[in-house]
């Protein structure tokens, strides 16, 4: 990289002669003993990290930083092989390191003081960013991390949308740089599902963050992404191979009838100018002022957490001709509709037409609490919210640690309070009302700044 930078122009040849220099490779472990701080990077089992850390423990001298660059072992138990546990603790660094800007630092349960404040000044002299965290399982990032892939497999095996479907739709309006079957891919699947099941284990069988038998099956059928040559995509040459986007063949509907929002108005305006530039004719109003769609006119809901088929029911309206579209995130495609088991094809094909005239694609998916973009935003969000409570890190460095980590546009406080905080907790309500399952109860952190009208990144009281 040093040699790349240099190519580039961005170091002079010297400055990386110089570096390389500065290198000494040590013949033996011995040699660490002048060492002022030693970071471990070795492989990720706690019963080899502490006999290496007892060894280190016995010959360093005893204003020696002992740091560990674990992903997710508990700093703690790593601690407790050596004598003085009170000099080590955690500088947990991101893949590829010289452009990962983030560092996580964290002090175990008997970490000095002066140990924490070196490693966070450390980290500053490195040129990264550092985040303080307590000793938990996944520490930060990784924490943040149990929302996305998760809850993605779990839309994947409720046949909501394909995997390449659900890549495009977090690419597309939410901003994500990555979809979450591209990263696995990426990763590596089995790397992946053993982080997966390594931190599932460590919170007990937390719901939210169970694994999925989907990529256990891709494991044991040696499917791992791009280092096999296929995983959840397939790569020919290391390039992967995307699926074809359908493109929209139905004819444009005689009328459309977009139902008005009471709750969120100004999010239908942009999809009220696309249908404006379709030239086809609208018919929109409140349903509890009266409004009564045509008889043959496709309908269009756009909600906020709700499920089309509760929707319909609860409106009244005829499924057979309702679509969803979801707005919470603008109209830049795809464009994702979701439509019931009772739709006529003909409509579903209308409204994908509808909704392409412009140029834009569209991705139709199956019924869904909260579509797809809604109800992963609204898990990541949540989770931030579980880690503010639990006391894990700042709010600020949740936010930081996120974004520079995990490249997501925003981090969790920052991105619920961009969307609303009472929004993200509806979301969650009705996800939560509709499955059942405890994977969707609301953070006490969300819920109480909800109420009381705080924004997410509201610290606690004392």
């Amino acid at each position: 990289m040093l040699a790349r930078s240099v190519e580039k122009g961005q170091i002079p040849a010297d400055a990386a002669e110089a570096a390389v220099a500065r290198i000494e490779v040590a013949a033996n472990l011995e040699a660490l003993a002048k060492a002022n701080v030693v970071i471990e990077a070795i492989v990720e089992r706690l019963d080899v990290k502490q006999a290496l850390f007892a060894k280190l423990d016995a010959m360093a001298g005893p204003d020696t930083i002992l740091a560990s660059n674990t992903s997710s072992i508990p700093i703690t138990a790593i601690a407790s092989a050596c004598k003085m546990p009170e000099r080590v603790g955690g500088m947990h660094f991101f893949n590829p390191v010289p452009l990962m800007r983030l560092v996580e630092i964290i002090p175990g349960l008997k970490t000095a003081q002066w140990v924490t404040d070196a490693m966070m000044a450390l980290g500053r002299r490195m040129t990264r960013e550092p985040v303080l965290c307590t000793d938990s399982p996944a520490f930060l990032v990784n924490h943040v991390g149990r929302a996305l892939v998760p809850e993605s497999l779990r839309i994947l095996s409720e046949n909501i949308a394909s995997h390449s479907e659900i890549d495009r739709i977090l690419t597309g309006a939410p901003g994500f740089k990555i979809g979450p079957f591209s990263l696995a891919d990426l990763v590596g699947i089995d790397v992946q599902h053993g982080v997966m099941e390594s931190i599932w284990n460590l919170f007990y069988g937390e719901p939210a963050y169970a694994p999925s038998n989907l990529s256990a099956q891709r494991v044991a059928g040696g499917l791992l992404g791009q280092k096999t040559g296929a995983g959840w995509y397939r790569y020919e040459d290391g390039k992967k191979i995307e699926p074809a986007i359908a493109k929209a063949t139905g004819a444009l509907p005689s009328s459309v009838a977009l139902v008005a929002s009471k709750n969120h108005p100004d999010l239908q305006e942009p999809l009220l100018e696309v249908l404006k530039g379709s030239g086809v004719k609208i018919e929109t109003g409140r349903l509890e002022d009266g409004f009564k769609p045509s008889s043959d006119a496709l309908i269009l809901l756009t909600p906020i957490g709700y499920d089309l088929t509760t929707a319909v029911h609860d409106l009244k309206l005829d499924a057979k001709r309702t679509v969803a579209v979801d707005v919470l995130f603008g109209l830049k495609g795809p464009r994702t509709l979701m439509v019931t088991p009772a739709i006529d094809p003909a409509y579903r094909e209308a409204a994908r037409a509808l909704l392409s005239c412009d140029g834009q694609s569209s991705v139709v998916i199956n019924d869904s609490p909260g579509f797809i973009a809604q109800r992963i935003v609204a898990a990541i969000v949540n989770v931030g919210c579980n880690i503010a409570q639990r006391n894990i890190a700042t709010p600020a460095d949740i936010d930081k640690g996120t974004k520079l980590g995990l490249g997501y546009p925003f981090g969790p406080l920052e991105w619920g309070d961009r969307i609303g905080p009472g929004r993200i907790l509806f979301i969650l309500e009705r996800l939560h009302a509709f499955y059942e399952d405890p994977r969707y109860r609301p953070s006490p952190w969300l819920k109480r700044r909800v109420m009381l009208g705080l924004p997410l990144a509201t610290p606690e009281g004392r």
